[in-house]
């Protein structure tokens, strides 16, 4: 687990968050929990379907909502988005 920055740069929100980090993913997430607590989302235009791992649609899960930040960790900073899952 390591503390990083996230800061929404629409409202200059800034939150310091315990994250799970992996060089090898290809997609980062957050949980709608954690986004509805924090008002911390925005909403897609246009919903993306899930794949299961099986490489089927899900039709029961869809990303509905997004994160557009800027992350900080260790002297790193990034602007980039998360889905909510």
């Amino acid at each position: 687990m390591a503390k990083i920055v996230l800061k929404q740069e629409d409202e200059g929100k800034e939150i310091i968050v315990e994250a799970l980090l992996d060089s090898r993913t290809i997609e980062l997430v957050i949980s709608l929990e954690f986004t509805r607590k924090n008002k911390f989302r925005k909403k897609l235009n246009k919903p993306i379907y899930v794949r299961n791992v099986d490489g089927i649609f899900s039709h029961e899960k869809l990303i509905e909502h997004t994160l557009e930040v800027e992350l900080f960790y260790k002297g790193h900073k990034e602007r980039t988005g998360i889905d909510v899952i």
